[in-house]
């Protein structure tokens, strides 16, 4: 056998120089390589639009509106962010969320029972929603566009039919007089003051969400399972990740975010339309997009989801500051939604170049 070639100059480099996990990054590259970049240029952009457009939008009433209106939708933002980048699509978040409201209203009405008895059954329901979406997904390997867009359908439908069969309306009976109903109110709809601020608790709901969700993708296994599962799922069986339990995860987590959004709905009006909730899956998929999660799955971020969420809401609050017609709303969205999609690309293409 013969001796092994001597190392030339450059073969030492090239060994760990050769492992991008080595590799040091300069700060640009580093903040060129950050999903949530172009969302925060989108809303940097958005945001001296409207104060130029609109005298009313820099108001400190005007802009907890807007924060709380961000809120509504990145409570539900953030779970299908964390869901896109694990490589799937739920279509049946916008119905679950009133699901979810509607079994908490007429299961307290209906049995005359303590309003914390009809949350705690709609939180098991509406996790059963989501366990079912995710043991069929694995179970059959159908896309997930299919399977939720049944699930959408199949909702749309018991919401209406139960609520005019039980209470023969489409709209729940008042349980504003029950017992419990102030406490839940004010875990899921009340209003805080700060300094002479007032803050919705959705406001805080919608952080300690992003916070939790930005811990899970950045500091435990189980982010790098929900990142690995998203860019290639046969890869990561084929490394040991367990893609089904992960994904039937991240369809429970999806579930526990309509389940707050509903109960917010709920104690916020008191009384359920059956009918609502229809498109607002759509508007939870934009901001998801928006900041900077890929339609093939695998890249991501929670803070992004955030952001495109405040983008939202600037943009649908600073179109009434503004006094514009609010026909337009979905003009605006819509090329929001094409221009962030432009710019993460670029974004993520240039970072791959410099890396």
């Amino acid at each position: 056998m013969s001796a092994p070639a001597p190392a030339t100059p450059s073969g030492p480099a090239d060994g760990p120089a050769a492992d991008e996990r080595l590799i040091t990054r300069s700060p640009l590259k580093k903040l060129l390589g950050r999903p949530e970049l172009g969302a925060v240029v989108g809303a940097v952009a958005v945001f001296l639009f409207f104060t130029f457009a609109a005298d009313s939008f820099l108001q400190l009433s005007s802009l907890t509106t807007v924060l709380y209106a961000a809120s509504t939708i990145g409570i539900m933002a953030v779970p299908v962010a964390l869901l896109m980048i694990g490589g799937e699509f739920d279509l049946s978040t916008g119905v679950a969320v009133t699901s979810s409201a509607l079994i908490s209203s007429m299961f307290s009405y209906q049995m005359t029972a303590n309003v914390w008895v009809g949350v705690g059954v709609s939180l098991l329901l509406t996790l059963a929603v989501g366990l079912f979406n995710g043991v069929l997904l694995t179970r059959t390997r159908l896309p997930s566009f299919i399977i939720t867009l049944g699930t959408f359908l199949m909702l749309t439908g018991l919401n209406l039919g139960l609520t005019k069969l039980i209470s023969g309306t489409v709209s729940t009976k008042s349980i504003a007089d029950m017992e419990g109903f102030d406490s839940a109110r004010a875990v899921f709809a009340s209003t805080l003051t700060v300094g002479g601020v007032h803050i919705k608790i959705t406001v805080l709901w919608w952080i300690a969400l992003v916070a939790v969700a930005t811990w899970i993708l950045l500091r435990t296994r189980y982010g790098n399972w929900i990142f690995a599962a998203g860019g290639d799922a046969d890869a990561a069986r084929a490394v040991g990740v367990p893609v089904r339990a992960t994904k039937i995860g991240l369809y429970l987590g999806v579930a526990l975010g309509a389940w707050i959004s509903g109960q917010h709905l709920l104690f916020s009006f008191d009384v359920v339309q059956s009918g609502e909730g229809v498109g607002n899956e759509l508007i939870y998929i934009i901001a998801a997009v928006i900041g900077g999660c890929l339609i093939t799955g695998g890249y991501g971020s929670a803070i992004g989801s955030a952001i495109g969420a405040l983008i939202f809401g600037m943009t649908s609050k600073g179109i009434v500051y503004a006094e514009w017609n609010p026909d337009w709303f979905k003009f605006f969205l819509g090329a929001m939604l094409l221009l962030a999609t432009l710019l993460n690309h670029w974004v993520r293409k240039r970072a791959e170049e410099t890396a």
